[in-house]
């Protein structure tokens, strides 16, 4: 999938890939994909829950070996 940027959130814990994703996400314009990559299990069910409240589209949700893969586009 294409994207306009990347956020490595790896080796962080909640609530610092929302946080990450929330700056990151302020820093590019709607319509931009931005492509987030956590090794925190609870970041599937977080970046979820964020995309609903703020508007923003889950585009995909992936995991493979250990790490989730998100890409979310700004509304």
């Amino acid at each position: 999938m294409n994207f306009d940027k990347e956020l490595d959130a790896r080796g962080l814990n909640c609530p610092l890939p929302i946080l990450r994703t929330k700056k990151a996400l302020a820093e590019i314009a709607a319509g931009q994909v931005l492509k987030i990559t956590a090794t925190d299990p609870g970041a599937v069910k977080d970046m979820a829950a964020f995309a609903k409240q703020t508007g923003n589209e889950l585009l995909s949700s992936a995991e493979a070996g250990g790490e989730y893969v998100f890409f979310m586009k700004k509304k």
